[in-house]
């Protein structure tokens, strides 16, 4: 028997009596939606669905730049050769090291600062074989693995040579007596077995050999490795240069590639470039992010390093942790665009680092925007200008098609109010060079008001950026509805639903889609949005490498041999390819409301519960075809009946396509074990008339393609 005190009673009570209340308040009656199709609908941007990238969780290096060698010109770590290890089969009757020599170390010989190939190729790694009883080289771990793959041919080419003797550090001009001097007979010249092979060494996937000339000068040798049929799928492998002879070995860039999308030399990876095929993307803003701005002022993308042969790209510090490669340079960034059918949208550093520093406008900024404007005429010029001239000696003879130019990226972190002068003062150079262009303001009137652009003409263009929870984008699904037709149009050119890790969940992707509805609605005002991250190497810590992320709930998720997309990937790839010309105006009647759970902050303050719906819809039509795509997001664990009506369609087809993506649990996800746990599953549905019934699925993401009359 339990017996209870007065006051618990009546708080028992009263927690029934609110919890029947939101069972009821969210299954009164039917939800109804109405699209209207006696109004005229607005016109859906044609650039409404595009992609956002930056260098972060290993996007480029050890992603979609399909590079396999990791720290391969040995500058990623300037005190040790990081992904590179010796490899001795024989310890006992062989003795050998590797360390690097870089042409800017004062504790090397003078001798050997000569080993630089270049400005940009400063510092190479050596081998030194002082005794050869077997097999001695250097391995590469890859980026968390080698991939292996059956029936596949790899690419490898590095630079080379080989000597010998050891002299000791001596600077010019010294007057104390040099050390001894290390003698190393050198037998360097001959055959160098070039492998990928498993870690421990005892399996070859694929081999092959180089011969080195006895020289002191460099070389580029080249050569292709192809594994078996029969081989199985593995990342436990390395990629291996040896040999069984002594002298002094030195290597620099050196490089393994695995088939390209497109069989494009310093290309991408097939499988993340088809994943983005099918999202049907209209633009790629690049390159970032903080990756267009760095931590300091010299650290902004340096784009003019980052064009012609790798052996001339020295990289640079990124923005999250890991040096780039800068493998992917701007032309590349242009190449994908061409081939997902992408048009460009360049950011243009404007002044201002992550560390808080920027240029004021007026003449210091003057170099920053004749550097923006070199590059847009890189990216447009015809081939009688000088960067358009650039670009075809590069191989690329015609210019790329661009409508918009963003200057910076989050300027709002400079509270010195800087950037109005900036932008006003990139703008206008730009607009008087290339007045077709658009100049977008990263600076939103509606986010961050005191800091907004005021001199000069509004800017066309804001972009607003939003990283929420599931609950903030469902409070906040109709924001856009409200918006002022007569203001500036609004690029959402950074948003997500944060949960899950390291790619987002079903909940997330209910969060997102009710957060798209919401700007389909309004896609005569909002021109373009693109999610961000994009990509996520998912590979934990090992003992020689950091966790590859940095940053969770991404889009799209993959380790060096396979891919896969999160629920919001393909939540947002059906938004993208099931969209129409003009939108549907749409008015909706008895939607469920929940209440939003009370924070700490909450309780404390006595703030009273946010009711948030639990349905969002949003409908568009294709004027040439008449197909009318509606979409529905219920956010509940439940079954929902909702009640469809098309007022004034004409005539409609009885049978319907319909695509849902759905869950058992809100925190189901996929994942690189099991990546279709959550994928679309398509039918066809009957019964479709002026005015009909649908249930939704618990936690789902629902589309109907209906087919009117033309």
């Amino acid at each position: 028997m339990i017996t209870f005190q007065k006051n618990s009673f009546k708080k028992i009570l009263l927690a029934l009596g609110s919890y029947a209340f939101m069972f009821h308040y969210a299954n009164s009656q039917t939800p109804t939606l109405t699209l209207d199709f006696t109004k005229p609908g607005a016109t859906v941007s044609p650039m409404l669905y595009g992609l956002m990238t930056e260098e972060i969780n290993h996007s480029y290096d050890g992603g979609l730049y399909a590079e396999l060698i990791r720290n391969r010109i040995f500058k990623d770590n300037p005190t040790k050769p990081e992904g590179w290890s010796l490899v001795n089969a024989d310890t006992v009757n062989s003795k050998a090291s590797i360390k690097l020599i870089a042409a800017t170390q004062d504790n090397i010989p003078f001798d050997e600062r000569r080993h630089a190939i270049n400005g940009a190729l400063q510092t190479c790694l050596r081998l030194t074989v002082e005794k050869a009883g077997g097999r001695v080289g250097i391995a590469n771990e890859g980026y968390w693995g080698i991939p292996v793959k059956p029936s596949t041919t790899y690419r490898a080419s590095f630079y080379m040579k080989g000597t010998g003797t050891i002299q000791p550090p001596r600077r010019p001009g010294s007057q104390q007596p040099p050390a001894p001097t290390t003698v190393i007979e050198d037998h360097t010249a001959g055959p160098i077995l070039v492998t990928i092979e498993s870690n421990d060494g005892k399996t070859v996937y694929a081999s092959g050999t180089i011969n080195l000339d006895k020289s002191q000068f460099w070389k580029k040798h080249e050569l292709t490795l192809t594994t078996a049929s029969n081989v199985k799928p593995t990342t436990d492998a390395r990629f291996v240069i040896s040999t069984d002879r002594t002298g002094l070995y030195y290597f620099n860039l050196v490089s393994l590639f695995p088939p390209t999308f497109k069989n494009r030399p310093n290309g991408n990876r097939p499988d993340l470039m088809q994943m983005m095929v099918e999202m049907k993307p209209k633009f790629l803003r690049f390159p970032g992010g903080n990756f267009l701005e760095g931590p300091l002022l010299t650290d902004a993308f340096p784009w003019k390093q980052t064009l012609g042969p790798l052996e001339n790209r020295p990289g640079h510090r990124g923005s999250w942790g890991y040096r780039p490669s800068d493998g992917m340079g701007l032309l590349e960034f242009l190449l994908w665009c061409e081939d997902i059918g992408a048009e460009p949208l360049l950011g243009v550093y404007a002044g201002y680092s992550l560390n808080g520093d920027h240029v004021d406008a007026g003449p210091l900024l003057k170099p920053y925007v004749q550097d923006a404007l070199d590059e847009i005429e890189y990216v447009i010029g015809d081939a009688t200008t000088y960067w358009g001239a650039k670009r075809a000696e590069d191989g690329h003879p015609a210019p790329f098609k661009m409508t918009y130019i963003e200057i910076g990226n989050e300027d709002w972190f400079d509270r010195s109010g800087s950037y109005d002068g900036r932008f006003t003062q990139f703008r206008e150079a730009i607009e008087k060079k290339y007045p077709q262009l658009i100049c977008i303001s990263s600076i939103a009137d509606a986010q961050y008001p005191n800091l907004k652009v005021t001199s000069g003409k509004k800017p066309a263009v804001l972009d607003e950026h939003y990283y929420r929870n599931s609950w903030d984008m469902w409070a906040n699904a109709s924001q856009y509805d409200t918006y002022d037709r007569s203001g500036p149009k609004i690029f959402v050119g950074e948003w997500a639903t944060r949960e899950g890790a390291p790619t987002t969940n079903l909940n997330a992707a209910l969060g997102d889609a009710a957060w798209m509805t919401g700007m389909e609605r309004n896609a005569d005002h909002i021109i373009m949005h693109c999610y961000a991250p994009l990509f996520v190497n998912v590979n934990t810590a090992t003992a020689t490498a950091p966790k590859a992320w940095q940053w969770d709930s991404d889009l799209i998720g993959y380790n060096a041999l396979t891919s896969y997309g999160s629920p919001a990937y393909h939540v947002q790839k059906l938004f993208s390819q099931y969209l129409g010309d003009k939108i549907v105006p749409m008015t909706a009647e008895n939607i469920p409301m929940q209440d939003r759970p009370m924070t700490r902050r909450d309780s404390a303050e006595n703030t009273k519960p946010k009711h948030v719906p639990t349905v969002f819809y949003s409908a568009t039509k294709d004027e040439k075809t008449g197909v009318i795509f509606l979409k529905v997001v219920n956010t509940l664990g439940k079954k929902q009946p909702v009640e469809i009506k098309l007022n004034g369609i004409g005539k409609v087809s009885a049978e319907a396509s319909m695509i849902v993506v759905k869950g058992d649990k809100a925190d189901a996800t996929n994942t690189i074990t099991d990546p279709e746990r959550i994928i679309p599953v398509s039918s066809k549905i009957k019964g479709v008339v002026p005015i009909f019934k649908r249930t939704l699925d618990p936690y789902s993401v629902t589309i109907l393609q209906l087919q009117t009359a033309k």
